[in-house]
């Protein structure tokens, strides 16, 4: 016997009501109820009978023996993951349109297949056609790949047990269905209800499960937060579909750290891991240009150099424009209020914008002394030393606090060449050989110094 009953789910946030709501309560989403149909099984003694044998342990108990993380694409892919993937995760990863998942996880799939088994990788979208000309165009020929053009989630989920592979992607999460529930694919339920199944084979069989995942315009991943909950780890890959650069961050990760970024080249070979990132990213950079600096941001256990670039010019509106591209808009207000007040900087004519090259997104306070350096260059039209990189966090009355890891950031670099650094003078290091600190205590200590030289 089967019961269906009939609930109102919220698409922004996954909430559920018994009726039709016009607000949602738990999010304030307006007209984001959407009707589901659910059917559910009424027979208990089955699911007691799939619980016999499940005992709760003592945690001395359990055994970890044997555990090794598996070899992923490259060193970029296996910092992002913490070092490997775990048998038995389940990894989600989304991006925009065309920016490269389905292309990196092909990547991912050749190799699993080639160095350590079987990888079976499941489309919804594509046929096998379609998939044999990319590989071919990537150069893909491991024997061990199988692919699989279906949508039925129970179709695949027997091929799963079947089969046996060592690793299984499905592309997507949200364009396969369970024939059991009555919605479209896509749906909150069917997201939900999908991902649940997934995560307990995965457990079961122990096989690493990759699921990609369409994003909303707003950037985060379609579909119910609850989604990001079941799985292990939540990846993004970013980046200008238009540029060359791309992005691999992740944002959870039960097995590592979530501050790791890996970076990749989008080639007409398919993905490229940059090894070198600073130097990428500042390849291009115009040394001696007004508006430029150099600041070194860490990206969980890396330093990166980052160019800042900045842009003032005078409006005659009333309310002058702050843009950003890759720092928070938020911080600039308050960078430009302290400039205004503490270092006497007539910014109130001046449209500013802001720009991090390479298509990062930095969120570190360690970039405060780059950006408001940056904007001071572009308004006296005085170019910064182009040997020369900021660390320093501002605070509101203009002082410079320390911020971590100083030594790592100044040892990449002088690797690349930058023999200055303006620091806060609080902070307590040894410059690598070659490097002359230039202690601050405050913002205005820092503009007056560059104005000297």
């Amino acid at each position: 016997m089967a019961k269906s009953r009939t609930i109102f789910v919220c698409q922004q946030c996954g909430a559920q009501q018994s009726r039709w709501m016009g607000k949602c309560p738990d999010c304030g989403t307006w007209d984001s109820f959407v009707e589901q149909v659910e059917t559910r099984s009424s027979n208990a003694k089955a699911r007691e009978s799939a619980l016999v044998g499940a005992r709760p342990q003592r945690l001395r108990d359990v055994a970890v023996g044997g555990f090794q993380r598996l070899p992923i694409l490259g060193a970029e892919f296996t910092r992002v993951l913490g070092g490997g993937l775990v048998p038995g995760s389940v990894v989600l990863i989304g991006g925009d349109p065309g920016v490269g998942k389905t292309t990196l996880l092909s990547q991912v799939a050749a190799q699993f297949a080639a160095d350590v088994g079987p990888a079976l990788y499941v489309s919804a979208e594509e046929s096998a056609q379609q998939i044999k000309l990319r590989a071919e165009r990537l150069g893909m020929h491991a024997e061990d790949l199988y692919v699989f053009s279906e949508n039925s989630l129970d179709t695949i989920l027997v091929q799963i047990r079947e089969l046996r592979p060592k690793l299984v992607i499905i592309d997507s999460i949200q364009t396969v269905y369970l024939e059991e529930l009555s919605s479209a694919a896509g749906s909150v339920s069917q997201v939900r209800e999908g991902a649940l199944r997934l995560m307990h084979l995965a457990k079961e069989l122990h096989i690493p499960v990759f699921l990609v995942g369409h994003v909303t315009k707003e950037g985060a991943i379609a579909g119910p937060r609850v989604l990001e909950h079941i799985v292990d780890v939540v990846l993004y890959l970013e980046g200008d579909r238009f540029h060359q650069y791309r992005l691999l961050r992740g944002v959870k990760n039960r097995f590592g750290s979530t501050n790791e970024v890996g970076v990749f080249e989008m080639t007409g070979d398919g993905m490229r891991e940059v090894l070198n990132p600073s130097a990428v990213f500042l390849a291009e950079r115009s040394a001696g240009s007004p508006g430029s600096a150099v600041a070194v941001m860490m990206e969980g256990t890396r330093p990166l150099l980052i160019e800042v670039q900045a842009l003032t010019s005078n409006t005659g509106s009333a309310q002058p424009r702050r843009t950003t591209n890759g720092f928070d808009p938020n911080r600039l207000l308050m960078l430009v209020a302290v400039l205004a007040k503490r270092v006497g900087m007539p910014l109130f004519n001046q449209d500013i914008y802001v720009n991090i090259v390479g298509g990062l997104r930095i969120s570190e306070p360690a970039a405060d002394l780059a950006v408001a350096l940056a904007i001071t260059s572009s308004f006296r039209n005085q170019p910064i030393a182009a040997d020369m990189v900021l660390l320093g966090e501002i605070g509101l009355s203009g002082e410079l606090r320390s911020v971590s890891q100083i030594e790592r950031r100044l040892s990449e670099a002088a690797k690349l060449g930058f023999h200055h650094a303006v620091l806060p003078a609080v902070s307590q290091v040894t410059p690598p050989t070659g490097t002359t600190l230039i202690p601050a205590r405050s913002l205005a200590d820092v503009v007056d110094l560059i104005a000297r030289k």
